[in-house]
């Protein structure tokens, strides 16, 4: 898969989520290193005035490998609500791929945009209306 094929994806991604009226704005960056390899970065502003700010380094040569990602969702005020992402830690978790929760950093998957989207829509923005 080429970058601009992953980044095309990447965009339809939060294109669809935003025809839902939650996400407000958007914005997409990247910078390609290489065809398969690139940073992309990305902010989603939720009509709660929340924020996700992306970063992934991909590496697409082979498979889809996200070599560095962070997924970090804060409140209006800017404080963090979870972050998921592989940064090294010291002392060592004993896992790569965590979250952050509160005080908490949790083993996790390698999550997808779209997963986390999910979870910021069903958890923190869906209100008991229905």
């Amino acid at each position: 898969m080429l970058l601009t094929e992953y980044l095309r994806d990447f965009a339809k991604t939060i294109a669809e989520y935003a025809e839902t009226g939650l996400i407000i704005a958007s914005e997409l960056k990247a910078d390609a290193r290489a065809e398969k390899i690139g940073l992309i970065r990305a902010t989603v502003v939720f009509e709660n005035e929340s924020k996700l700010f992306v970063t992934e380094y991909v590496d697409l040569r082979y498979k889809i490998e996200k070599l560095t990602y962070s997924f970090h969702y804060q409140d209006k005020d800017g404080s963090m609500i979870f972050r998921y992402d592989n940064a090294k830690h010291k002392p060592a978790l004993g896992f790569n791929s965590h979250k952050h929760v509160k005080e908490k950093v949790l083993i996790s998957e390698v999550p997808e945009l779209r997963d986390i989207l999910e979870e910021i829509i069903n958890e923190f923005l869906k209100t008991s209306d229905n």
